[in-house]
């Protein structure tokens, strides 16, 4: 049975079908100059999901699948895909003749590899997004056969080269998967071959001259820019020194001004339709002064979340109203919850401190925290300002911390070193992709970026997690998921703040590399510049 039948029937999500990308006028060579702010702290996609490593990981590596604008599924290394009547087998058939950067052919054993021992062990979704696969056949060298212990119709849109990068077994096999050579000197078989690596200026990508797409990729070279001032990111723009900016690299405010003032800089919110993004707030559960639900719902509650949306973000987004972005609206699985106010309420987050029994001193002091913040820009820092602004006023004093990438990830993800954590989470296309690696006690994994670092536990939770990732009914499902946010609205050990809408800014000189859902996360093997 096909995809899109199989869909259509267990009524989860939009059907699929594959689709192609768009023709182009091109011309080859030239050099893609693009910001990646701020410098990844890895190239291992396959470890880490930090956003600045998609900025560049899926140009080296490619995936099973990319996904266009509409949802549509388009082959990469697997030309096709075919599933059972009951969803528990599932066969890629692999595209013929694909070699990896070192010249080593690239087969079956790859893929089953890269996803038994690589993204099911230490991926930080891949646990969750192929949970239900047991096993896998590999018949002969180009012939996938996932067997699945229980349908799961989402992990068919989890595999695009950001979201599971096939990496190379003979590479790996026997490597410490987390600090193997590989993380700095990657090897794929996508359309750009790693060159150097110079830390803090430049990651540089040379075309792959035997990428197995005829004819690709059109640009010489590919060079990811590390600034770390923003006015600086903003002038490198203006002035055509680089061509390209996702994720806010050039801030919201200076994207829209460039956009009126330049006749060759454009701006989009194309390429998030398959991310989701989430501001949110993390809180540590289980020591300092967030131990206690009442507090961080009245955190919630204070929060004037359209405020930060308006003077920040410069309108682009929207105010959170529950665990689950409002996208997942369209599938049923999205309800407003309580203690999620648009435009805030200080009065009643005090009244509910003072409900609860925690006085305020001489000072009008509550409690004393720290507060770190992401380390991805200007944006970032200002929110974190107005976040320390919000609750002083409601009695909670905190004082801001602002790192390096390396150091505020080990502090969250390995060391539970924090209070509260400003952060921003991909939600993706379905919550059992996006959103469960929040909540689920399995997913409290000590060393894994964006997982569990609330270290929740909730074996309630937990049940109906798991009923949710197998429920093929779309209106009990959507009863599930109900009752989750209903849990999570009470207990909050991350409040979501608002639903992001990045901007991508570019040179209009750069043209084909925006047909695919993952925008800056994709491969950038159609694009070309036209002079």
């Amino acid at each position: 049975m096909k995809i899109t039948k199989f869909m259509n029937a267990v009524m989860m999500t939009a059907a699929i079908t594959f689709g192609g990308g768009a023709v182009y006028a091109q011309q080859s060579g030239g050099s893609l100059v693009f910001l990646v702010q701020p410098e990844p702290p890895t190239m291992a996609g396959y470890v880490s999901t930090s956003g600045p490593i998609g900025l560049l990981g899926p140009k080296i590596y490619d995936g099973l699948f990319d996904y266009d604008n509409d949802g549509k599924m388009i082959p990469v290394l697997a030309e096709s895909v075919d599933m059972s009547e009951d969803g528990k087998t599932v066969t890629f058939n692999l595209r013929k003749g694909v070699t990896w950067h070192d010249g080593e052919p690239f087969t079956s054993a790859d893929v089953q590899f890269t996803i038994m021992d690589v993204l099911k062990k230490v991926h930080p979704r891949g646990p969750n997004s192929f949970k239900e696969v047991s096993s896998i056949d590999t018949p002969d060298a180009h012939t996938v056969v996932l067997n699945l212990d229980n349908p799961a119709p989402y992990m068919l849109r989890a595999l695009s080269a950001y979201e599971s990068p096939m990496v190379p077994k003979h590479l790996l096999e026997g490597e410490d998967i987390k600090s193997a050579k590989l993380a700095n000197n990657p090897v794929g078989t996508g359309p750009f071959k790693f060159t150097e690596w110079k830390k803090g200026q430049y990651i540089r990508l040379d075309k792959n001259e035997s990428y197995w797409k005829e004819g690709r990729p059109y640009i010489d070279r590919i060079v990811g820019r590390f600034i770390p001032d923003a006015s600086t990111r903003a002038s490198a723009m203006e002035k055509g020194e680089v061509l390209y900016a996702a994720y806010n690299a050039v801030s919201n405010v200076e994207a829209v001004r460039l956009n009126k003032e330049k006749d060759n800089i454009s701006i989009t919110t194309d390429g998030y339709s398959m991310i989701n993004p989430m501001a949110l707030i993390e809180f540590n559960t289980k020591e300092g002064p967030f131990t206690d639900a009442v507090v961080r719902r009245a955190i919630s509650t204070a929060i004037d979340r359209q405020f930060m949306l308006d003077t920040i973000f410069f309108g682009y987004g929207n105010p959170a109203t529950s665990a689950l972005s409002s996208n997942f609206a369209a599938t049923g699985l999205h309800a407003k919850m309580p203690h999620y106010p648009a435009n805030g309420d200080v009065a009643a987050a005090n009244k509910m401190l003072d409900d609860a029994g925690y006085k305020k001193d001489s000072d009008g002091v509550r409690m004393k925290a720290m507060f770190d913040l992401i380390p991805y820009g200007e944006d970032w820092k200002r929110g974190g300002q107005y976040i320390q602004q919000v609750l002083g006023e409601i009695g909670i004093q905190v004082e801001l911390r602002y790192e390096d990438v390396p150091t505020w990830l080990k502090r969250i993800y390995h060391n539970y070193d924090f209070e509260m954590n400003l952060n921003y989470f991909y939600q993706l296309a379905d919550p059992v992709l996006g959103v469960h690696r929040h909540y689920g006690t399995n997913m409290i994994r000590k060393g894994t970026h964006f997982v569990n670092s609330s270290r929740y536990s909730n074996a309630g939770l937990d049940a109906l997690l798991g009923a949710g990732m197998k429920e093929p009914n779309a209106e009990s499902r959507s009863a599930i998921y109900l009752e989750i946010q209903n849990i999570l609205a009470r207990d909050m050990p991350v409040v979501n703040l608002f639903e992001l809408e990045f901007l991508t800014v570019y040179n209009t000189k750069l043209k084909g590399a925006y047909g695919s859902a993952m925008g800056a996360y994709s491969s950038f093997g159609d694009a070309y510049l036209e002079e």
